[in-house]
């Protein structure tokens, strides 16, 4: 019988969101500060070690590998990365993270090298807007990189937009009849308090799922289904039979910690067993200790399991306790 990774909660965790770097070409303001310090190169994980440690995840029962950043397209041989880790016996998917600007020159590389399923960040279909939330993107590239993924014909797309009561919510309906009119699935995103922000007031700003999901209930009827993408995304669909479909990932009103199957790799090698708290154990070091070698790797990450926590506690109210931006965690 395989070996599976379980927590003391009895949770079977296989599903791995890896980081290939800190660093991005936008700055969304939920995500960093406008002038961000990087990690130097020697704390950032060769892709090398990247693979090595897939490689163990996998043979510890891991089926799901998310990539990210970050923006993980922005990375040097990130493709190449992909057809290493794609191929790797008993992964079933290999999925990615992006917020679309590279892909126009690189959907179609990705899609060659094994890539399966595809996540766009995109929280604003008005061209000013999408700068004033991004900083420095630009929307007819993102919407065109949508465009090169769709022709590519990826097995599943899907959209994240992170909602901010008075900056874009004003959109949800527009973000709704372009995944119908594009046949794109999207899930609708609350705020994680992660780094310490100035440009909003966290608080103000919040607004649930559950805000969300009746303003789409007056126009466009919807119904939970059992669909799972295998992370924490709840699902509806359309009640007129469009195939798109839509999710809520609700960290704060309806808390998703009880059927946790993931952790996360940030670019340094830190593996992270909760999003929510700072519970940590550094790859890194044992991969530099130990070139090559998969048995240690597998073992410290064996460990780890007895310390993932049984969930966060985000409280918008209160002074942030992590102080990690969402771009070193892996989003």
């Amino acid at each position: 019988m395989a070996e599976q990774l379980v927590d003391k909660f009895n949770r079977v965790v296989d599903y791995v969101r890896i980081s290939v770097t800190d660093r991005c070409d936008f700055r969304c303001v939920y995500c960093m500060s406008e002038e961000m310090t990087f990690l130097p190169r020697e704390q950032i994980l060769s892709l090398e070690e990247i693979q090595l440690i897939a490689t163990a995840f996998v043979e510890l029962g891991v089926k799901k590998i998310r990539l990210t950043g970050g923006e993980p397209l922005v990375r040097n041989g990130v493709a190449q990365l992909v057809g290493n880790i794609a191929a790797l016996p008993g992964l079933k998917e290999l999925n990615m993270t992006s917020n679309g600007s590279q892909l126009p020159r690189l959907a179609s590389e990705l899609k060659a090298a094994g890539l399966n399923r595809l996540n766009i960040s995109l929280d604003s279909l008005n061209p000013q807007r999408f700068k004033e939330l991004t900083r420095t993107g630009n929307l007819e590239t993102v919407l065109a990189g949508i465009q090169a993924a769709k022709q590519q014909g990826f097995s599943h797309i899907k959209l994240n937009a992170v909602i901010l009561k008075g900056r874009n919510d004003d959109e949800i309906l527009d973000l709704i009849n372009y995944i119908r009119q594009n046949e794109l699935d999207i899930s609708f995103i609350e705020e994680m308090p992660l780094g310490q922000i100035s440009e909003h007031d966290r608080e103000q700003t919040f607004m649930s799922s559950d805000e969300i999901r009746t303003l789409i209930q007056a126009q466009f009827p919807i119904e939970k289904i059992d669909h799972t993408s295998g992370g924490p995304s709840e699902y509806w669909r359309f009640n007129d039979g469009h195939k798109s479909r839509v999710g809520f990932i609700s960290p704060h009103s309806h808390n998703f910690c009880g059927s946790c199957n993931r952790v996360r790799l940030t670019a340094e090698g830190k593996l992270l067993l909760c999003l929510g708290n700072e519970h940590s154990v550094d790859l890194r070091e044992v991969v530099r200790q130990n070139p090559g070698d998969l048995e240690p790797i597998k073992q410290a990450i064996r460990d780890a399991m007895l310390i993932k926590p049984e969930r966060h506690y985000f409280n918008l109210a209160q002074e942030v306790k992590i102080l990690r931006f969402m771009n070193t965690t892996g989003g």
